[in-house]
């Protein structure tokens, strides 16, 4: 098969070994596959893979058709449209993966769409919900907005009854995120003054740590998520013991496949339906050719975007 494959820091396209699904494991012919932060910072040397997961070859979700079984897999027919979250290997032409991590990709979503979903429509409904217990009537501060995540976490937000304030740095990117049920969008800059809030999502980094605090209602809940602009801050901790605060931080990537089946069932039932009824969505900001790839990757990191990049591999 052919893989996106990092080498020396860099990416490019190299043929592999195809994969075999092994026992409870399913065999996927990948058609697309969502670019995450994660993958940069694995190419830089700074997110290794975890163990298990291939070591040279980036992607943490794809969607795509089955296309054969291991031993005593069953949830799945070849075939079947499926989506996933996986530790790496996403960007390639095949991928093996547990039948419990995956999903069922919903009726009427295209390809591009269905693999840019699993990766920050779990994350976003992991954090916000397991993690930052938010529940109606609250109000939510999405730092990033316009990123992947960002627009996930906007929309599941809204639809779960919260009042979602969200940053957002490019003014041309604030509409669309308004668009997808955002009360307000701001600045990052001075955002703690539209405080204050019950839930910060935290998709940007350390910087904003000193204004969540500030920015957050008493017993409020800030959840980590994204450091791109840095991961060491100064933190006053008697500002966040004056607010009965919590600051709570998480990863998905590295999480046992336990943990990881409970995030898919609970994504199957509480998010999917949302993208069968067309009250949810993903927004797609460019598609590239799996030959592509470098570009794919340079587009990411250029910003400006609202929503995903994803790699097509037909």
């Amino acid at each position: 098969m052919r893989a996106a494959t990092i080498r020396d820091g860099e990416v490019g396209v190299e043929d592999h070994p195809d994969p075999v699904a092994g026992a409870g494991e399913v065999l996927v012919r990948i058609r697309a596959a969502g670019l995450n932060g994660a993958d940069i910072m694995q190419r830089k040397g700074k997110y290794p893979a975890p163990p298990g997961s291939p070591a040279d070859i980036p992607g943490l979700e794809f969607a795509g058709e089955v296309v054969d079984l291991g031993a005593g897999a069953q949830r799945f027919a070849r075939g079947d449209r499926v989506m996933a979250i996986v530790g790496g290997g996403g960007q390639a032409e095949l991928c093996q993966v547990h039948e419990r991590q995956l999903m069922p990709v919903p009726e009427g979503l295209d390809w591009a769409a269905a693999g840019g979903l699993p990766e920050v429509f779990t994350t976003a409904h992991d954090a916000l919900f397991t993690q930052g217990l938010l529940k109606p009537g609250e109000r939510l501060l999405v730092h990033g907005a316009a990123g992947g995540v960002g627009t996930a976490a906007v929309q599941l937000g809204a639809r779960g009854g919260a009042r979602v304030t969200a940053t957002v740095r490019d003014p041309e990117r604030r509409e669309g995120v308004a668009a997808l049920g955002a009360h307000e969008v701001v600045d990052p800059e001075g955002f703690e003054e539209h405080g204050p809030f019950d839930v910060v999502l935290e998709l940007v980094g350390a910087p904003n740590l000193p204004g969540n605090v500030k920015a957050l209602a008493t017993g409020g809940r800030i959840i980590v998520i994204g450091v791109g602009a840095g991961a060491k801050a100064e933190l006053n901790l008697i500002a966040l013991m004056g607010k009965r605060g919590t600051l709570r931080a998480s990863t998905l990537r590295a999480r046992p496949l336990e943990e990881k089946a409970a995030t898919a069932r609970a994504l199957e039932t509480q998010v999917l339906p949302g993208f069968a009824d067309g009250t949810l969505t993903v927004p797609v900001a460019a598609t590239f050719a799996l030959d592509a790839v470098r570009d794919a990757y340079e587009r990411f990191q250029a910003g400006g975007k609202l929503g995903k990049v994803v790699l097509e591999t037909d």
